[in-house]
């Protein structure tokens, strides 16, 4: 399965455009004999674009696990050599950089601990200058766009062609479902802002374990995600980091085989007429709202010019707490969730906020 170093890029440069793209491998790699079983049972589930592996873990505290080090990259060296899949890791500083690439590592990625402080994002960028290689970036671990648009801008600079995305969810405070929410509107945004940019969805690390993996990733390829990043050990419950969110290779074979994976087009006449049809009348409606809010901001003017007058404050917390009640009532007879219709009338309200704030402060 050996291939030459101008072969193995061809390889990787294939592997990058194809859709979807699928990476696994374990959180970290153990041992030598850890790592190349991965790779090879991996291989034969025939699911597998590219294989990952924790060489360096930034952990939030010490103590913990942090990676077995340099001396793991000669067995995904070696792993690659036995199977033909391409590997990726993580690197966080300038040496970790130099070290991967002198062990022929094919892509690199940020680490979400890392995107976060763009002094390091700056230490890995100036060490990539003058490497033809693929960086995938994480989100930041706070729910920050400017951090991650920040740290591709870097890498960009830095004079790499090929960056991706890796949408892993946030950290959230009190959160229970998800180990890191999705916030999928951030990754939209993300999306929205860098088209054409490959974005990979980390199923992992957004759950913290097992059991909800797939629903995840569904929901990422329904979204039209460029594919999927997801760990993988060959004795999971044994896993010297994050033992809860691994699945076995095969696992992770019958996983991508049960996706219902979606196109993003179709080329019917008939499909676009009638889909025509129906964002003619979303933006209809959303014409209506735009006039409609319009409106009721009219309205808070005079209420602001009201409470001017007669020395109130802006913020009426019964009033508040009326208004969304009713619209709770209203919005599950008309099947908006709870969830929506808290932000919905939150944006209203700020934007109510601060319109009466401009006129008692004017």
């Amino acid at each position: 399965m050996e291939a030459t170093e101008a072969k193995m890029k061809e390889i990787v440069q294939e592997k990058w455009q194809k859709r979807p793209l699928i990476i696994s491998g374990p959180c970290s790699a153990e041992t030598r004999d850890q790592v190349v079983e991965t790779a090879v049972r991996l291989h034969k589930t025939g699911k597998v674009d590219m294989m990952r592996a924790g060489i360096w873990k930034p952990r939030t505290r010490p103590g913990s696990f942090e990676g077995i080090g340099a001396k793991g990259l000669p067995w995904l060296q070696e792993a690659k050599k036995l199977t033909g899949i391409p590997v990726a890791v993580e690197v966080a500083t300038g040496k970790q950089v130099e070290d991967a690439l002198n062990f022929e590592v094919d892509v690199l990625w940020i680490g979400a601990r890392t995107t976060v402080n763009p002094f390091s994002v700056q230490e890995v960028a100036d060490a990539l200058r003058g490497v033809d290689i693929p960086v995938l970036i994480k989100n930041p671990i706070n729910p920050d766009l400017e951090l991650w648009i920040g740290a591709v801008e870097r890498v960009a600079k830095a004079g790499i062609k090929q960056i991706g995305l890796i949408h892993r969810g946030f950290s959230s405070y009190g959160n229970t479902e998800y180990r890191n929410a999705p916030m999928w509107h951030l990754a939209i945004e993300m999306k929205r802002r860098n088209p054409g940019m490959l974005i990979i969805n980390d199923p992992s690390h957004i759950c913290g374990r097992r059991d909800i993996l797939q629903e995840v990733a569904q929901e990422a390829i329904d979204l039209d995600f460029d594919g999927l990043i997801i760990e993988s050990h060959i004795d999971p419950d044994k896993a010297w980091s994050d033992a809860k969110q691994q699945i076995t290779p095969e696992k992770l074979g019958e996983m991508i085989g049960s996706i219902r994976w979606r196109k993003e087009d179709i080329a019917s006449e008939e499909y676009h007429a009638a889909m025509e049809k129906m964002r003619q009348q979303i933006n209809q409606l959303d014409d209506e709202l735009l006039q409609i809010l319009g409106q009721r901001m009219k309205v808070a003017d005079k209420i602001g010019q009201y409470k001017k007058e007669n020395n109130i404050t802006i913020l009426q917390t019964n009033r508040w707490n009326s208004i969304l009640e009713r619209a709770y009532g209203k919005g599950e007879k008309l099947g908006l969730s709870k969830e929506f219709i808290t932000k919905y009338f939150d944006a209203v309200h700020m934007e109510s906020i601060n319109h009466q704030n401009k006129i008692l402060n004017s």
